[in-house]
């Protein structure tokens, strides 16, 4: 028998050996058969590439039906982490859709503040744009700048004084 041909034959005699062991253990877990036959599939895998740190097919046979018993318990863990994820969602309270002219509103105002924060000098822009889209506080501010944190908390509140005369001149839309 040529040497490439036995760790073939020893893959084989334990997949037929085993299988039908670890896919009625992973069908009780999980009671799907598709699921189970995954598990399986994924054991083998793991088996295969680590077959050979396995010295004997008796204990390649525990290993293999340990491994298929924790991946089949880890998949319904984490069946049930999504279950209740939505059950959460669907207990939110529903988000009303916005009408066709509330949506068009908020479009011009989203246009509005794009052109009202485009009309600003680039130092108080760019001190408002980090604080408000970036979320980052004066001290992080300051040094991106390179300004005093005190001097970005007037940039910012100089910015914020502009932007809202600029949108109040344009009758801007707020929801």
């Amino acid at each position: 028998m040529d040497r490439h041909e036995e760790p073939r034959d020893d893959f084989k005699s334990v997949y037929e050996t085993v299988f039908p062991i670890i896919i009625r253990i992973a069908y009780r877990i999980t009671n799907d058969l598709d699921i189970a036959e995954e598990v399986c599939q994924e054991a083998f895998i793991r088996y295969y590439e680590r077959k050979d740190a396995l010295p004997n097919a008796e204990q390649a046979k525990f290993w293999l039906i340990r491994v298929c018993k924790n991946l089949a318990l880890n998949h319904e863990k984490r069946k049930g982490r999504e279950r209740r994820a939505y059950e959460r969602v669907f207990r939110e309270p529903k988000r009303t859709q916005d009408t066709g002219e509330t949506k068009v509103l908020k479009d011009e105002t989203s246009e509005a503040v794009q052109q009202a924060l485009s009309a600003l000098p680039e130092n108080l822009r760019v001190v408002l744009v980090l604080k408000e889209y970036a979320n980052l506080n004066y001290k992080e501010i300051a040094s991106i700048v390179g300004i005093s944190e005190g001097n970005v908390k007037v940039r910012v509140f100089r910015a914020r004084e502009r932007l809202a005369e600029f949108l109040k001149d344009g009758g801007t839309y707020v929801p």
